[in-house]
């Protein structure tokens, strides 16, 4: 059987589109001598819907779409398996589920319901989601095959050592030939790895080949790196997708006749679906229309595509053409400035150039040369002028008042203010450049560096942002001015200032942070590895304390396991505990 994984790019939402373009592809297939396509989970409606399902307009679409993609395929000679919702009309429960529909002969002649409902760092299924309470195999062209949606595979207790659910859909699963596994699996950096071994494990453990169709894109705040797989029955990938980019993989799998199975061959753990009548080799690549797609594994070279396309995608998908942000000078802004370049064309993108009287003339030179080795166009306007007006309104409620922090806050709010003009006047979306590090300890200005509509390096550490920036130059030749790579941070707000004279080095900070927030240690714990408890204990307050920031910060592109958005729900008025 020639199979045909869809790798594509839903908007969320736009259901005729979705809709049409699933066709397409399914057509493409057919063409190719295809006789199944699979698509990603919810492919029809994009993921996450979120709140639009609450809405009986939008799943009556979804059906409507469904009916019109079984009839425009039912003369190819094509079965589909398509992600997408469908009612529950039990009258218990909630009144959806997220199913995976297979499609033959202009009829939905199956429909399986999800039934491992995520409800961790940005899932929230159990909101809207009802869970299935059985498995479901369809037969096609001689094969069994076993139906299952995204999380459904994630909770394998050989594999996993603490399993999130009680129990595993595959587990005394009826007897299946090949497992079909559709997903919208958001990315992070390095999950790759963990999913290949995930399911070469499954593939081993059960004798049978894998087919897994994951997302790609960006969707608000997540980006789907895709990275489509098929992994024959002794767990060796045979066939991956293009990552961070549409595709659409061929493979062919046939059903030989069974071998014995050799002496001392695999125990499975107990409870296992143990394929009794095939072996391992009963169901195995033909060799024709396989392709692994070269990829790059290297954090840096991820984290610059995955961010290049959540951009991208966010961009596209809001209908925004063109972008703007403030060039400082400094590491964060470049990063942004080059990513931006990259996702959008240089013509796109727009740098302002806002020095005070305390920026410097390198740094100027310094924004001045990034903008010039990207290609892209600025305009300088000092803020000098208008921090005067502000001094003069201010300066007979401010008598006596010796200058401090409000003084610094005023000038990135005027500069705020000036990005945002341009903003509205030119319908440019403003690029926030704040990166993760400063976020976490509200070194950021509300209202002022924190304006803007997206946070691109938001979930990026400060000390990443420098790795990422060296390996771009490495990559394409000196686009970072070295400058900016060599000298100390600063916000450049009054005179000499450096970052650390607020903060730690960040080496030591972005150390006490990822303990803190990705591996959720304590201060006493963080403390016990090394750092001084004065430090950890000022980390642990800022964060705490910036946390009303991050309620109103613009969206950040999740790259980690633990990123600032709706997977982060830690309350403002708290009491300060387990280091924050």
């Amino acid at each position: 059987m020639k199979c045909a994984l869809i790798q594509s790019n839903a908007k969320v939402g736009d259901i005729a589109a979705n809709a049409s373009a699933i066709i397409a592809k399914a057509k493409e297939a057919a063409f190719s001598g295809a006789e199944l396509c699979v698509t990603p989970e919810l492919a029809l409606v994009g993921y996450p819907p979120r709140d639009l399902l609450l809405y009986p307009a939008f799943v009556d679409e979804a059906e409507e779409a469904v009916l019109r993609i079984a009839a425009e395929i039912s003369g190819l000679n094509i079965a589909l398996i398509l992600g997408s919702i469908g009612r529950n009309t039990s009258g218990k429960g909630k009144q959806l589920f997220n199913q995976a529909l297979f499609i033959a002969g202009g009829n939905v002649k199956s429909r399986y319901s999800k039934r491992l409902l995520p409800t961790y760092d940005v899932f929230d299924e159990t909101r809207y989601f009802e869970a299935g309470d059985r498995p479901c195999v369809v037969t096609h062209q001689g094969l069994r095959l076993a139906l299952t949606v995204c999380e459904d595979i994630w909770n394998d207790s050989a594999f996993w050592a603490n399993p999130n659910y009680a129990f595993d859909p595959l587990e005394g699963h009826p007897p299946f030939d090949l497992l079909i596994n559709i997903s919208a699996s958001p990315f992070t950096v390095g999950k790759q790895k963990l999913r290949r071994e995930m399911l070469a494990a499954l593939a081993g453990k059960y004798f049978v080949p894998v087919v897994y169709v994951n997302a790609v894109g960006g969707n608000d705040d997540l980006i789907f790196d895709g990275r489509s797989m098929y992994v024959t029955g002794e767990g060796a990938l045979a066939a991956r997708a293009a990552g961070f980019k549409e595709d659409l993989l061929l493979v062919d799998v046939h059903a030989e006749a069974p071998a014995p199975e050799p002496a001392g061959s695999r125990i499975l753990p107990s409870g296992a679906c143990r394929m009794e009548s095939r072996a391992e080799s009963s169901i195995r690549s033909s060799g024709q229309s396989l392709r692994v797609t070269e990829d790059d594994f290297a954090p840096e070279s991820e984290i610059w595509r995955a961010l290049t396309l959540g951009l991208k995608d966010y961009c596209g998908k809001i209908g925004v053409n063109s972008v703007l942000l403030g060039l400082s000078g400094g590491i964060d802004s470049s990063l942004v400035a080059a990513l931006a370049c990259e996702a959008l064309g240089r013509g796109r993108v727009h740098g302002l150039l806002l020095p005070s009287p305390y920026s410097s003339g390198g740094s100027l030179a310094d924004a001045a040369k990034l903008a010039a080795n990207l290609g892209l166009s600025t305009a300088t306007l000092p803020i000098a002028p208008v921090m005067l007006a502000y001094e003069a309104v201010l300066q007979e409620a401010f008598r006596g008042c010796v200058q401090d922090v409000t003084e610094e806050n005023l000038q990135a709010r005027i500069r705020g203010n000036v990005l945002m003009a341009f903003s509205n006047k030119f319908g440019k979306l403003l690029l926030t450049t704040g990166n993760k590090s400063e976020i976490s300890v509200g070194y950021c200005t509300i209202y002022g560096d924190m304006c803007g509509g997206l946070a691109v390096i938001g979930d990026l550490y400060k000390t990443e942002v420098f790795r990422v920036c060296r390996w771009l130059n490495h990559e394409r030749g000196g686009i970072i001015p070295e400058n900016v790579l060599l000298k100390p941070p600063s916000a450049e707000l009054r005179p000499g200032q450096t970052d650390q004279d607020s903060l730690p080095p960040y080496a030591e900070l972005d150390d006490i942070l990822l303990a803190m927030l990705e591996e959720r240690r304590s201060a006493a714990e963080i403390i016990a590895q090394g750092h001084a408890e004065e430090t950890v204990l000022k980390v642990a307050n800022l964060v705490r304390m910036a946390e009303f920031k991050r309620r109103q910060a613009a969206p950040v592109l999740k790259i980690t396991s633990h990123a600032f958005g709706v997977g982060w729900r830690m309350p403002i008025a708290c009491k300060q505990a387990y280091g924050l």
